[in-house]
Order: structure tokens, then C-alpha cells, then sequence
């Protein structure tokens, strides 16, 4: 495919290494990589960078027009639909050629004067990467909290800010993750402290305005736990959640007695999950305590172990209960059943519920913000494929609902012109496989015209649905763009998830496989004119598919790829790690370190031909570290057949989310397409 063959890529430098465990030894040429601050290794990338500009240079006015086209579809200053907390209505609005959001509010109501609590272009300034996240303004509405990370790993300072006099406070929290929650009295505030080495939030710490000490709470021990702190809706109980893959354990405390010791609500056990949350004389709790797919429980205030709990809504073996959202006579479920996403509304006054009307074949259905436990309004939102994200507030009391707001698309997009279907695939053991897929309506089903399936199938994630306007880019040359609902994921319930791990992991891969084989069958694509794409574990799966039927797609974009498990997995000091036995397993037992050596896609790659590929990842990545990308691209290039493309492109200045900004990470999304569209000849 290679038709600048005569531009030779980097060639990395072989140094191995060897690793012995359970009696089996394996060689790793390119370990070397793992030192971001090797001169060596930035040499390397930055080689990469400039051999994945040359080769693409011919498409380089097409980045640049893809960019300023996705850019054109967004609304340049816009505002988010203001909510009620507190007599004060909270939005986030953007300005013209601004990447970043302002924060605002207005006292009483929409027609009083702006107060803009925190303006991120403001902080921005002289950063190449900026995020804001864990905003939490106190009970008396004077003071903001609000964590800031300007290197893109994860690990974010808290500040705090007096909303009467703009004053940023001297206070300044270090390696956390962002998130706090005030106590009733103003000026206290807890937060989780992340380890600086693995990153991994393990203490909760008590912090009092003015004083430079601050107090360890609650550390959690166990290195597959990671622990955070909330607060429940109510605002009577501060929540510290311990939580890992398959067991939870909370703790709370009166948010007026911040000062006393957090008592656990119900002690944690292998495999049982839960979560709390407070109204009027009961804690209400979501487990899945012989309940595989979860169920709704009650229980006393003062008697909070698992003997007191009441059952409210048992378990279903067809729907899956995945949130809670209370309100003073309404109790609010959100529900999963046949892949789709519900919306129940309980009346507790009158013990009568009904759902929200959704109709369109793929689509997605999400509770929104509701902090006022008085309101009669239900905040959701609805969107799918060729639905704008909308906003809608449902009345409780009339069952009425009213569009608030619906993502204004520029440039003329016009939802009729495309559509939107949902399949079924059968996978090797004859399960049903959803795929959601969206094309323009003069897409050929000759199976001859190119299509880009999506998957990921990981950690119980399910991959909804969703609108994407920068999709249009794609659509409008003729792709057809399918997402493949497969195991590892949610979609179908929690077995859906229990049947695509551990020991099951590789069902989350042949069922990908039998997607792109069905949609084949279908005639919506061939396999000259199939591309795949997937990110983080979604970039494993791309790493195990291309391993076991490389002839099946043209082109590949995999996105910080999760791809050298067994060597991650056997490191305790990278972020993630320990958290993750019970999705991956633990490859110090030889069980688990035979399997997952067995799909490994770094351990896996061998002398055959390959299909093109688009390899990306970011140099402060806490996620997926860099070098795994990294050194699967070396390897590749190493024992490889075939003369298709391979580039690797590492933003070096971002992390696992990639570029900050609104407009900024839209370059990375035009680099993906374009590399798509050279291999169409588009």
C-alpha cells in the first residue's frame, strides 16, 4: 500500500532483556523505552513524529481542512442549561475562538447579573495542556474548590477561591485527584491523596481553611482499592467510597460533625458491590449482594449492615439497575434491558412508575444533574447516532417533557439525511452481538463502500450510542461508522460483562471479530474497505484482532493502546495495576500468566503480513504508559512481512485523553480520519 516505500522509518535499537516467572522466559528487546527521560527514547519518538509527518504529508491540507471542518460544526460561543443549587442557577459557557470553559452562575434567577466563578482560559495561560475537574462550591455558596492538573497525569492540585471577593485562598492541595466535598461548617474539606508513585488514590485527608497541617482520615491499605469521597444528595452524609473491580466498602459521617471518626456502613466482601445515598430517614443502597444484576435496598439510619437492608426493587434477570437519582416523593432508576438505556420514574406517594418513551432503534438515555431534592424536574439527556445531544427537563408530577436544549450543529446538518439501524451478530459461541451502526442514506450496501467499527469491551464500559458531530467528516466521504456492543462491556447486563474477563477475556475479541464478519456477510463493507478503531483496552482489543486475522481489515487506529498486559500487569509500581487483578488477573499466579501471555499483543506480534496501522499515544500517559505503544510499533516494524503502513504518533505534551481544549484535540481527530481517508483514496 506504501506508495513512499523508498522513506525508510526509524529503526529502534534492540536491548534485551529477559524475564523469568513460573519456569518461562521471555526476551524483551525494546524494555529500553520505559524512561521518559531518556534522551534516547525522546529521540526516538520525536523520529517517529517526523516519519508519520512525511509519509502523511500529502495529507497534510487535508488535516488542516478536516480540522477546520469539525471545528466549523461547533458553536463557538455557547452556554450549557443552567441548574438550580443552592438559590443560585450554575452553566458553563465558551467563547468565540476560546478552548476552554468559563464558569458561571446567577443568584435567585436567569435574569440576574453574571457571576463568573472561574474562568479556565485564565489558567491556562502559558500551559501546553490544561484540565479543571472536581468543582464543588461550599453549603453557603462563599467558597469554590476546584483541582487543576497542567502536565496531563492525573495528578491535580486543589485551590480554593472566595466567590465574594475573587481572591484565589493560599491553600494549595497537592497530588490529588481533583475531587472534594465540604463539610457543613464552610471550612472543612476532604479529598483523596493519590500515591505519587502508582497514582493511585489511597488516603482521604480532612483539610481546615488557614492551616497548613492537614489530617489523614482514612488510608486504604489494600493496592487493589482505590478510595474517594462524596457526599450524598442530601447533604447530611460525607461518603468515603473504597472501591475495586468486584468489592466496595463505604463509610460515613454526619457533614455537621466533621471533626468526628467516619464509621463503616457495611463491611466490605469479596464480589459484593454497593453504593449509598440518604433521604429523610433511610439510606438507600444499589448492590449487587445475590443480585447479579443489582437491586435497590433500603435500610435505617442508625442500622446500616447488610441484616437491616430491605429490598425495594429485586433483582431481574433481563434488566440491569445501574443508578439511583432521588427526590422527595420520586424515586428515579436507571435501567438497562436489551442493550438500551431506560428511564424509570417511581412515584412514592402513589407506588406507581412508568418510562420515559424513547423510539429510536439506537440511542441513549442518561439521568442528568439534579442537586435540589425539592425540584418536581427531572434533568436528563437523550441523544444517539444522528440525534444531537438534547436536554430535557421531565416534570414528575404531569409526566411531561420539555427540550431545553439540543447541541446546535453548524453548517447545515440535517438528521434526515442519515440513518441509524441496530443488528444483531453471532458470535463463535452463538451469543447475539449488538451493533449500532450510522451512515448517509446514499451509503451503498454493494459491500464495496468503507466502514470503521468501534469497540472497546472492558471494565463492564458499555459503549453506547452517542452523537458525534465530528463524525460527519466521515460520513459525508462515504463511511458507514458502527460501534460493536461487544462482551467485556455492559450493554447486555452484568454477564455481559462476567463473560468478557479474566478467563473469559478473549470472547471480547472473537466477538469483534464476528462483528466485522457479519457486517461483511451484510454486504455493508469487504474486508479491503474495513477499518477498526479502539483506545486504551479498546486499544488492546485492536492489538488482539490484528494478531488473529490480519487479513480481515485494511486499515487499523489503535488509541494508547493497553498491548504489553503481562509485563503491566507484573509491575506493581505503574498506575492501575493492582487495582486491576480481577479484570485482567494476577500473572504472578501461572493461570492467569498463561492466559494473558496467550493474547498479549506485544508478546504476540510474529513474522506476517499486517494491515495499516495508526498508532497513537500521548508522553505523560498515566493511564497506558507510552512505551507500550511504543514498543509495539518497534516490534512490528521489526518482524512484519508486509509493506503496509505503520505510523506512531505520541502528542508529547498531553496524556491519555489526549489534547486539552475543545478546538486542540479536534487535530488529533483529523489526524485519525485522514490516515482513514489516504487508505480509502478519498
Amino acid at each position: 500500500m506504501n506508495d513512499q516505500a523508498d522513506i525508510k522509518p526509524p529503526v529502534a535499537e534492540k536491548i534485551a532483556k529477559e524475564f523469568s516467572i513460573h519456569g518461562d522466559k521471555r526476551i524483551d528487546n525494546y524494555y529500553w523505552m520505559n524512561d521518559r527521560e531518556n534522551p534516547k527514547v525522546l529521540a526516538w519518538l520525536n523520529a517517529e513524529n517526523a516519519y508519520l509527518d512525511t509519509i502523511l504529508s500529502p495529507e497534510k491540507k487535508l488535516r488542516e481542512k478536516l480540522f477546520e471542518e469539525m471545528k466549523s460544526r461547533i458553536k463557538e460561543t455557547d452556554m450549557s442549561v443552567p441548574y438550580l443549587k443552592n438559590g443560585y442557577y450554575y452553566y458553563t459557557r465558551f467563547e468565540a475562538g476560546k478552548e476552554y470553559p468559563v464558569y458561571c452562575r446567577k443568584k435567585g434567577s436567569l435574569e440576574a447579573a453574571e457571576q463568573v466563578i472561574l474562568n479556565v482560559n485564565d489558567l491556562a495561560a502559558g500551559h501546553p495542556y490544561c484540565h479543571v475537574g472536581g468543582m464543588s462550591v461550599s453549603p453557603d455558596a462563599t467558597l469554590l474548590a476546584y483541582g487543576i492538573d497542567t502536565v496531563s497525569r492525573r495528578r491535580y492540585a486543589i485551590h480554593i477561591k472566595n466567590l465574594e471577593t475573587n481572591e484565589v485562598l493560599t491553600d494549595v492541595i497537592p497530588e490529588t485527584t481533583a475531587a472534594s466535598t465540604w463539610a457543613s461548617d464552610n471550612k472543612t474539606l476532604f479529598y483523596t491523596r493519590k500515591d505519587t508513585v502508582t497514582l493511585r488514590g489511597d488516603r482521604i485527608m480532612r483539610h481546615t481553611l488557614g492551616t497548613a497541617a492537614d489530617k489523614e482520615v482514612y488510608h486504604e491499605a489494600d493496592e487493589t482499592f482505590d478510595v474517594s469521597v462524596s457526599k450524598t444528595k442530601s447533604g447530611k452524609y460525607i461518603v468515603i467510597n473504597s472501591e475495586s473491580t468486584l468489592s466496595s466498602e463505604s463509610r460515613i459521617l454526619d457533614a455537621a460533625k466533621p471533626n468526628d471518626a467516619f464509621r463503616v456502613f457495611q463491611p466490605r466482601e469479596k464480589e459484593m458491590l454497593y453504593s449509598i445515598d440518604h433521604r429523610d430517614d433511610k439510606f438507600y443502597i444499589v448492590t449487587n449482594w445475590d443480585a447479579l444484576n443489582f437491586r435497590l435496598m433500603e435500610s435505617p439510619l442508625d442500622k446500616t449492615s447488610r441484616q437491616n437492608w430491605k429490598e425495594l426493587i429485586p433483582n431481574r434477570p433481563d434488566v440491569l439497575l445501574e443508578g439511583l437519582q432521588l427526590f422527595k416523593d420520586f424515586t428515579v432508576l436507571e435501567e438497562r434491558k436489551g442493550g438500551l438505556t431506560l428511564i424509570r420514574v417511581i412515584n412514592d406517594k402513589t407506588h406507581t412508575d412508568k418510562y420515559l418513551p424513547f423510539s429510536e432503534a439506537a440511542y441513549t438515555a442518561s439521568v442528568g444533574n439534579n442537586p435540589e431534592m425539592d425540584s418536581k424536574e427531572l434533568r436528563y439527556n437523550y441523544t444517539s447516532m444522528i440525534t444531537p445531544n438534547s436536554v430535557y427537563d421531565y416534570n414528575l408530577e404531569t409526566g411531561k417533557s420539555e427540550l431545553k436544549r439540543q447541541q446546535e450543529v453548524l453548517g447545515g446538518y440535517d438528521p434526515k439525511d442519515y440513518a441509524t439501524e441496530r443488528l444483531f451478530a453471532t458470535a463463535t459461541d452463538g451469543t447475539r452481538i449488538p451493533v449500532s451502526i450510522v451512515y448517509r442514506k446514499t451509503f451503498e450496501k454493494n459491500g464495496k463502500c468503507p466502514l470503521l467499527l468501534y469497540g472497546y469491551g472492558s471494565y463492564g464500559h458499555s459503549m453506547d450510542a452517542t452523537f458525534d458531530s465530528g463524525l460527519l467528516s466521515l460520513l459525508d466521504r462515504g463511511f458507514a461508522f458502527a460501534i460493536a456492543h461487544i462482551r467485556g462491556g455492559q450493554e447486555m447486563g452484568r454477564q455481559w460483562y462476567e463473560d468478557g474477563k479474566m478467563f473469559k477475556k478473549k470472547n471480547t475479541f472473537t466477538d469483534f471479530i464476528a462483528c466485522a464478519h457479519y457486517l461483511i456477510e451484510q454486504r455493508y463493507t469487504d474486508s479491503a474497505h474495513l477499518y477498526a478503531m479502539g483506545g486504551s483496552a479498546g486499544g488492546l482489543l485492536m492489538g488482539a484482532v490484528v494478531n488473529m486475522e490480519p487479513q480481515l481489515f485494511h486499515g487499523i487506529v489503535a488509541q494508547v493502546p493497553f498491548v504489553d498486559v503481562v509485563t503491566t500487569m507484573l509491575d506493581e509500581t505503574i498506575p492501575l495495576t493492582t487495582g486491576e487483578f480481577d479484570e485482567w488477573g494476577n500473572p504472578k499466579n501461572k493461570d492467569s500468566y498463561d492466559y494473558m501471555k496467550s493474547y498479549s499483543p506485544y508478546d504476540n506480534v510474529t513474522a506476517k503480513a499486517y494491515p495499516n496501522m495508526l498508532v497513537t499515544t500521548g508522553l505523560h500517559d498515566s493511564q497506558v504508559q507510552y512505551w507500550e505503544p511504543a514498543k509495539w510499533v518497534a516490534k512490528l516494524r521489526e518482524l512484519k512481512t508486509d509493506h503496509n503502513l505503520l505510523l506512531l504518533h505520541t502528542n508529547m505534551e498531553a496524556g491519555h485523553g489526549g489534547a486539552s481544549g475543545r478546538f486542540k484535540a479536534l487535530h488529533e481527530v483529523a489526524l485519525d480520519y485522514a490516515f482513514l481517508l489516504k487508505l480509502e483514496g478519498k
